[in-house]
């Protein structure tokens, strides 16, 4: 007796409900299986890339050292209506943290944390935790505003007040260079101390400007690597793979020795009489120009190099056999094919330019100061992460911003490599 073979039939309305559930149960195993392969992948992926930069980001708005340090002043200070100095239970609260603080450790973390706020305020609490550790007056207010002037200003208390309160919107206001005024209001900082709306501007500047100077060299190579025959572009192809083999420090490294006074390309420019005397092109904006246009280079004819690839020429010779001149058939015709590639060119190099760290820090000077070293400067010196925190959140968000207005224009979603 012969078996009957299964149907090879697609499925349709025709197939039996049994053949359509077991392909629905074989799919669904598939896209288990596929998952549980890539679980690890995503494993490490929260651990390594996600988990730090969310935490990271997550510090632009926490406020713990004062709440978990000082928790008798936290809860006294929180029905203190900020109007003159407060009364005696908010000193006596004040003491009794300081004192527990010192011995637990944790007062130059709370020291740090005021530093922030105020100059000076970092010796103000250690000087009064030795009072407070020394002595046992009966009345701590008058102790304390004998022991230093400072504590019967009421502002020393309103900045108290608002570091012990969490989540905070200081590090954010900081990061954009206002504070909160004493009435409560969003006050821009003194002129002199304005640092980072600047700094804003120049990193935008600065990588507006690079990835200008990307697409004007990058776009004549990758048409000639497009157009060439294929054995001859792939020779060309190594030059602009090649640097990725280097490491960047190094790239960097060799800039600085090329660019300085005594470099070669200034030893060069005046044994022909060009200059008479060094050119300054190095610890300048022109340094950091030169430096990072080289690096993100090769990233701009890349991307644009996957689409012209596919451009076919037939186009061109279409629209000059109907008239048109060759430049205005490139311009009409070849040019708006490559738009994808142009719009996905500038925004990696844009988005890696705004990050930039070691070019700028190596090459430029002191007005050249991108808002990467302002953030490596408050996690590494100032060792303060809430800042650093809120400076990387809004340039997440404004590569964020850009990437949907740049799609926006362009469609660089809709780029196909390859």
């Amino acid at each position: 007796m012969n078996t009957p073979l299964p149907s090879t039939a697609p499925l349709g309305r025709g197939t039996p409900n049994v053949d359509r559930a077991a392909f629905r149960a074989v799919r669904r195993k598939a896209a288990l299986r596929a998952l549980l392969l890539a679980v690890p992948l995503l494993v490490f992926l929260l651990a390594t890339f996600v988990g730090p930069i969310a935490s990271l980001l997550s510090r632009s708005v926490q406020n713990p050292e004062v709440r978990h340090g000082m928790p008798q002043l936290t809860a006294a200070l929180a029905s203190w209506n900020g109007a003159g100095v407060p009364d005696e239970p908010v000193f006596a609260a004040l003491a009794h943290d300081l004192k527990d603080a010192a011995e637990s450790g944790d007062l130059g973390n709370i020291a740090r944390r005021m530093n922030f706020s105020q100059p000076e305020f970092r010796s103000l609490l250690f000087k009064t935790a030795r009072a407070a550790r020394s002595q046992t007056p009966a009345q701590w207010k008058p102790a304390l505003v004998d022991l230093d002037a400072r504590w019967n200003d009421p502002q020393t208390w309103r900045l108290l007040q608002r570091a012990s309160l969490s989540p905070t919107p200081d590090y954010l206001l900081n990061a954009v260079d206002a504070t909160i005024a004493p009435d409560g209001s969003i006050a821009p900082v003194p002129a002199d101390s304005a640092v980072y709306r600047a700094a804003f501007l120049r990193t935008v500047a600065i990588g507006a400007t690079v990835t200008v100077l990307c697409l004007l060299f990058g776009y004549p190579v990758a048409y000639l690597l497009a157009t060439l025959p294929d054995k001859q572009s792939s020779r060309l192809m190594l030059f602009v793979i090649v640097p990725f083999w280097t490491s960047l420090l190094v790239r960097t490294t060799a800039w600085y020795v090329l660019l300085q006074p005594g470099g070669v390309i200034n030893s060069l420019l005046m044994s022909v009489g060009l200059v008479s005397h060094p050119v300054p092109l190095i610890f300048n904006r022109t340094g950091v120009l030169i430096g990072m246009t080289h690096i993100l280079l090769p990233y701009m004819i890349l991307a644009i190099y996957s689409v012209m690839k596919n451009v076919s020429p037939s186009y061109m010779r279409a629209a000059q056999s109907l008239g048109a001149h060759p430049a205005v058939a490139f311009v009409r015709v070849y040019i708006p094919q490559t738009l994808p590639g142009v719009g996905a060119g500038c925004f990696l190099v844009f988005v890696l330019a705004l990050g930039y760290y070691i070019t700028p820090a190596l090459l430029g000077g002191a007005g050249d100061e991108m808002i990467s070293q302002l953030i490596a400067s408050q996690t590494n010196e100032q060792l303060n992460w809430g800042l650093a925190g809120a400076l990387s959140l809004y340039l997440v968000a404004f590569t964020a911003v850009f990437y949907f207005i740049f799609n926006r224009l362009v469609g660089i979603d809709r780029l196909r490599f390859g």
